[in-house]
């Protein structure tokens, strides 16, 4: 039997147990305050990530226009460099206005977003309260991307193209070409690998199985989503635009040299772009807290192997297909590379990432001989590299992945959708999708408006040059224009 105790032995008692639940209690607080500190201490560490690999993917614009500028002809240079400089700002309008709605919004079927326009949803305190990521980060980190997709297209119209058709174009991509391939497949579209079309219980529902046995269309960070997007998107239109004049021969069809290419421009671009293109690969896991660094690390080897490996491939094939070092070939060929391990660039391993940016040179290369044999005009060859790249590497991603890779870069589901064979399924649906939706969008944007505002400037403008109508020249431009109504004919 216990001993009998006084009442104030009792009261030492009570006091001594209260105590010892108070300071349990404030030990449980003190730990739940520590691990919401370090919860907001990684979710800041991310936002800067994510906020300085959007810086990255800006700088590229600067790229772009420096390699561009040494693809075309002095006469020509204002007007290129102009062309970077609105359709950037053009983009910031409508992804702000439409874009990103449409892209990221809640989904109507798996087709489109219809929320969050102008980004109402975004605001102070947003994400739980001031203490998580309000989405001002997303939404400039994908803000960049759409930049991009808009700025392939200038290089493969470049030289013959009217400004104002062109950043008519940029619109109608902004707001609606791009941003409904950036909902199908990272968005909540039907071809999404996070969120994809998800039921009445917000369960996603996955391409091919519905379920979580299936991933959906796997593209990290855009080989097929911006590059196929822009480089298709080029293609279309430089075949409606029609040839620069004297490219090809009259009579043989066959292409004349224009010799307009500054080296110094183009190494300094193509640097400009490898660089940048870590915050295009590295930045796409949007975080770094967790794993999230590891991946990234890993994203910047593939990247870095993939470039290498193309660069050297590319060499080699144009030094046999032409008998000399051909630089733009070689620099193309990086690019090549790039754009090819970008879909797969976090779930590949090195030996494969180079594998894949040697087929990119081949690619590239068999892509620049015949748009070149089909008499289709495109300067810089944007289509090449960003359009026929793009689909290798979003075949190349269902080809070389691992199911292993694949949970490791972070994707929601584990199955064996890799080993068994389904996911190159998935990935050829992705590309055979998204070629038929730029296809025909801008077909028939670029075919509106050749038949009424015209996309292709006089023949005598080209002659001059395009810089003209930037140098306060524009009523004697219209002039030579009206009197002289000359066009070029236009391959069909």
């Amino acid at each position: 039997m216990a001993p009998n105790l006084t009442t104030t032995e009792l009261e030492q008692m009570f006091m001594h147990n209260i105590s010892n639940v108070l300071t349990l209690l404030q030990q449980i607080r003190d730990k739940d305050a520590s691990q919401d500190e370090m919860l907001a201490s990684n979710t800041n560490l991310d936002l800067m990530w994510v906020l300085t690999c959007g810086i990255l993917v800006v700088f590229m614009q600067a790229g772009f226009s420096v390699l561009e500028a040494g693809c075309v002809s002095e006469k020509n240079l204002t007007n290129i460099l102009f062309k970077n400089i609105m359709d950037m700002s053009i983009s910031t309008i409508c992804w702000f206005l439409v874009g990103y709605g449409v892209a990221f919004g809640d989904t109507t079927n798996g087709v489109i977003g219809t929320s969050n326009y102008a980004i109402q949803d975004l605001y102070n305190g947003s994400g739980n309260g001031g203490v998580g990521d309000d989405g001002w980060a997303f939404w400039f980190f994908q803000w960049a991307f759409a930049g991009t997709a808009s700025t392939i297209v200038s290089g493969s119209i470049a030289e013959r193209t009217k400004l104002q058709a062109y950043l008519i174009f940029t619109v109608f991509m902004t707001c609606f070409i791009y941003p409904v391939a950036v909902h199908w497949i990272w968005g909540q579209g039907f071809m999404s690998a996070f969120e994809a079309n998800p039921d009445e219980h917000g369960v996603p529902r996955p391409l091919l199985s519905g379920t979580e046995r299936s991933n959906g269309v796997l593209d990290f960070a855009g080989s097929g989503v911006v590059h196929i997007v822009g480089g298709v998107s080029g293609l279309v239109g430089a075949v409606l635009v029609g040839p620069r004049k004297d490219r090809f021969n009259p009579v043989t069809g066959q292409p004349n040299e224009m010799n307009h290419a500054n080296s110094t421009l183009l190494c300094l671009g193509a640097f400009i772009l490898w660089f940048g293109w870590y915050g295009f690969n590295c930045g796409s896991t949007l975080h770094v807290s967790g794993n999230g660094a590891n991946i990234a690390g890993k994203a910047a080897v593939t990247t870095t192997i993939a470039a290498g490996s193309a660069c050297v491939g590319s060499t080699i094939i144009a030094r046999l297909s032409t008998h000399y070092f051909d630089i733009a070939l070689t620099i193309n060929g990086i690019l090549g590379g790039l754009v090819a391990i970008t879909a797969s660039c976090a779930f590949v391993d090195p030996w494969m990432a180079a594998f894949i940016g040697l087929v990119a040179a081949a690619v590239y290369n068999s892509a620049h001989h015949l748009l070149l044999r089909l008499g289709i005009d495109d300067p810089l060859d944007a289509s090449a590299v960003h359009g026929a790249c793009g689909i290798w590497g979003l075949m190349a991603a269902g080809m070389f992945c691992t199911d292993a890779n694949v949970q490791y870069a972070g994707y929601p589901n584990v199955n064996n959708a890799c080993k068994s064979g389904e996911q190159f399924g998935v990935q050829l649906i992705g590309v055979f999708v998204l070629l038929l939706w730029v296809s025909i969008t801008s077909g028939l944007c670029f075919y509106l408006l050749r038949r009424t505002i015209g996309i292709r400037v006089a023949g005598s403008i080209e002659t001059v040059g395009l810089d003209s109508v930037h140098e306060d020249m524009f009523k004697q431009v219209e002039g030579i224009e009206e009197d002289l109504d000359v066009d070029v004919d236009v391959r069909s």
